[in-house]
C-alpha cells in the first residue's frame, strides 16, 4: 500500500505540499486530483523516491515492508524516454533497470508492444512516434516488470478515445492482480470510470478524501440539470437563486445546474420562452470536483 502521513514539501519559499495525509490500498485505484499547482506531482515524486519530504512520512509498502525500486512502476507526466533510441531497445533497457534479466526484459518488451499495437514500431526511434504512441511506450516502460505499486501521472495525456479505453483496461488489470494504483489525471469522466477512491488537493492540502461512490451519494442531495437556452446566458442568471447549489456555463447558451429543490421551482423565476431544452442526470465526479473547489476557494457549496 501507499502511506502519506503529514507530508510537507517546500521549494524555496513555496510550500507545494502542506501536511498531506492519505492511503492507497492494494487492488484499488486511488485518484489524486486537483487544479494545476495543487501539489499532485510533488506528492507522486516523493512516493517514487525522486524527492524526499521536508517533514512527515511517505512510504510505498509491499507485504508490510518498504517496496524495492523494482516493485514500483512510475509513469511521469513529462516523458522520460530517450528520443533517439529505438522503441524495443528503450523498453528492454527500462526492464533491466527494474531488475529483469536481459532475455526476460526483451520478451516483456515484445509482449507489451504486441498488446499496445506497436509491434511494427519496434525498430523506430521514439522521436518518430506520435504523441499518443509515445505515451503508450511510456506506460509499457512503467509496467512491463509487473510492479506491485503503480504511480501514474496523467496517464491519458495525448490519447484518443480508443487508447483511453485500452489504458483503462490495463489499469483494471493491475487491480485484478492486487497492485496498488495511484493516479493523477484531469479527465474527470475517465477517472470516474476507473478509480475507487478520490483524494482532492488544493494549494498543497487535502480538501476531500473518500470513496467515489460515497462522495457521489453525499453530494447527491441535489439534482443535476443541463439547460439549453435560445440565446447566450451568464451563470449569474441562476447563481443567486436559493435552491441553486452550483451553476457553471458549459457553452455560451447552456448552463449546468445542481439544485436542492425540484427544477420547476427554479424555472418559474425564468422566462421559459428562452429555454430550448433540459437534460437531467446524476451527480458526477465533475460535479463533486467543481463544488468542492468552490467551497475550498470560499464560494458557495
Amino acid at each position: 500500500m501507499i502511506e502519506v502521513d503529514r507530508a510537507v514539501k517546500r521549494y524555496s519559499a513555496v510550500t507545494a505540499v502542506d501536511e498531506v495525509s492519505f492511503t492507497a490500498e492494494p487492488g484499488r485505484v486511488t485518484a489524486l486530483l486537483g487544479p494545476n499547482g495543487a501539489g499532485k506531482t510533488s506528492v507522486l515524486r516523493m512516493i517514487v523516491g525522486l524527492t524526499r519530504p521536508d517533514r512527515g512520512r511517505v512510504a510505498a509498502r509491499v507485504r508490510g515492508r518498504t517496496a524495492a525500486r523494482g516493485e514500483i512502476g512510475y509513469l511521469p507526466e513529462e516523458r522520460g524516454l530517450y528520443k533517439e533510441t529505438p522503441v524495443l531497445r528503450t523498453l528492454s533497457f527500462f526492464g533491466r533497470l527494474a531488475g529483469l534479466e536481459r532475455r526476460e526484459a526483451d520478451r516483456a518488451a515484445r509482449d507489451w508492444l504486441d498488446r499496445l499495437g506497436l509491434a511494427d514500431k519496434a525498430s523506430h526511434k521514439i522521436d518518430s512516434l506520435s504523441r499518443g504512441n509515445q505515451q503508450k511506450v511510456q506506460l509499457a516502460a512503467a509496467l512491463l516488470h509487473r510492479p506491485a505499486v503503480a504511480i501514474l501521472d496523467e496517464p491519458f495525456s495525448g490519447l484518443d478515445p480508443l487508447n483511453q479505453d485500452l489504458f483503462i483496461a490495463l489499469i483494471r488489470e493491475l487491480c485484478e492482480r492486487e497492485a496498488t494504483v495511484l493516479m493523477s489525471a484531469h479527465e474527470m469522466s475517465l477517472v470516474e470510470r476507473v478509480a475507487d477512491r478520490l483524494v482532492l488537493l488544493r494549494d498543497g492540502r487535502v480538501v476531500l478524501d473518500g470513496e467515489i461512490a460515497d462522495l457521489q451519494r453525499r453530494f447527491g442531495a441535489g439534482e443535476v440539470h443541463e439547460i439549453d437556452f435560445t440565446a447566450p446566458v451568464a451563470p449569474d442568471l441562476l447563481a443567486g437563486h436559493a435552491a441553486v447549489m452550483s451553476v457553471e456555463a458549459i457553452a455560451p447558451a447552456s448552463l449546468r445546474v445542481v439544485v436542492s429543490r425540484p427544477l420547476g421551482d427554479i424555472l418559474t423565476s425564468l422566462d421559459v420562452t428562452r429555454i430550448a431544452s433540459v437534460r437531467s442526470g446524476r451527480i458526477s465526479l465533475h460535479d463533486v470536483y467543481v463544488r468542492t473547489m468552490g467551497v475550498a476557494a470560499g464560494g458557495a457549496p
